[in-house]
């Protein structure tokens, strides 16, 4: 049996690699995703062959992770249950596709993930493989193993020579990508505890930020962000620009309370530098550039969007048809974002766009000829006719 295990050199799938090859006498493969994890990747091929594996695919998929999935999720200003930028669910779709792919490419009978059966990435992941591959076989070791918790599978790794970093004072789970960074786990799973100063990595703490506010421009075309401060990016260098930026600043770190899609509610902490920069400003240039009704229309897709994203169904025909709509409500959100960041705190302070249509004359408070002030008479009467109806009836409610 061979079996492609979806590999990050973490606590969980470091075990995985020798518990897969011991249950099920099979021959492991590793593939690890490079998504932004930064130096967590360093040595990740030589630990996975060091554990057990046969081969572990490492991956640079940092470009199509933000060309492809990042950026049309930011066109959407999905945001689930009003405060989460979706960092950790946006990867998954992705790295399960690659994931299948390799499989395909080994001949392999069997996919692996480290998803708890407690937790949404099993769905995301499970889901995105059924969608390329019908029949696939998933091995899910936290639905069958032996161990109970993360402090069991550190004293197995101890007792069988396998490195981590995961202590019994710091267990907590971290998920990185271009996005984001999340911590989850530990004194954070009682939502009244103080997350500790030391679970800061893509943000400066607010005592550390710089001290001077900043100011940034960024440049979108049809919705996409393509430049900074006048210099073009890749779209994953782009992200790390405004990582690097809102990281000074303290900006885009929340503590939340989530509903997970299998109905429990998880604590996490979030540092989403660059995306909450994106969010704003690409919200700010929609502003002046978008019709009132498509706007109004969009942000109704929103909540369903994001749910869309969180639960799973990224490959879905209803995620792709809501996108194609998102497509064309971006047709012309081009221009220019003016920001300025400080302790934590991203505030827009310029749009511009040749597509704009803000017309000065019309909302301008001094008299002009663009806007005749007796016209709001006959527009307040008409939109007033059935409450004054209902008001000279016996439905009368004031």
């Amino acid at each position: 049996m061979k079996v492609v295990v979806a590999y990050s050199g973490g606590l969980d799938t470091s075990v995985i690699v020798k518990w897969v090859k011991e249950k099920y006498n099979a021959e492991v493969i590793g593939f690890c995703a490079d998504v932004g994890q930064e130096e967590e990747l360093d040595g990740v091929e030589a630990k996975a062959i060091q554990t057990g594996a046969t081969k572990c695919y490492v991956e640079d998929l940092n470009e199509e992770f933000a060309k492809d999935f990042i950026f049309p999720m930011m066109q959407a200003n999905a945001i689930y249950e009003g405060t989460y930028l979706l960092g950790t669910s946006i990867a998954r779709p992705l790295i399960g596709k690659r994931l299948i792919e390799v499989a395909r490419a080994e001949g392999a009978d069997a996919i692996c993930h480290g998803a708890t059966g407690k937790g949404n990435d099993q769905v995301r992941f499970e889901l995105t493989a059924y969608a390329f591959e019908p029949n696939i076989k998933i091995i899910a070791p936290w639905r069958e193993w032996e161990f109970n918790g993360r402090m069991d599978l550190v004293e197995y790794a101890r007792k069988n020579d396998i490195p981590i970093t995961t202590t019994a004072e710091k267990p907590y789970s971290m998920d990185r990508n271009l996005l984001h960074i999340s911590f989850e786990g530990g004194i954070l799973e009682d939502p009244w505890s103080e997350c500790p100063a030391d679970l800061s990595v893509m943000t400066e703490t607010l005592d550390n930020a710089a001290d001077e506010a900043e100011e940034a421009i960024i440049t979108f075309e049809k919705g996409i962000p393509v430049k900074v401060n006048g210099e073009s990016f890749s779209p994953a260098n782009l992200m790390r620009k405004l990582n690097a930026i809102g990281k000074k600043h303290a900006v885009g770190r929340i503590d939340i309370v989530e509903n997970r899609f299998v109905g429990m509610k998880s604590r996490g902490v979030y540092e989403t530098p660059g995306g909450t920069i994106l969010n704003q400003a690409h919200r700010a240039l929609e502003s002046i550039t978008m019709d009132r009704e498509v706007m109004h229309l969009r942000d109704s897709f929103i909540p369903r969007y994001a749910d869309m994203v969180y639960n799973g169904f990224w490959y879905a025909p209803e995620r792709e048809m809501l996108q194609a709509a998102i497509t064309e409500s971006q047709q012309f959100v081009t221009g220019d974002v003016r920001v300025k960041l400080y302790k934590g705190a991203c505030h827009v302070s310029g749009r511009r766009s040749e597509y704009s249509l803000y017309d000065e004359a019309v909302a301008s408070f001094e008299d002009n000829d663009a806007y005749n002030q007796k016209d709001a008479e006959g527009f307040i009467k008409l939109n007033a006719l059935r409450l004054r109806v209902l008001s000279n009836s016996k439905q009368r409610r004031y």
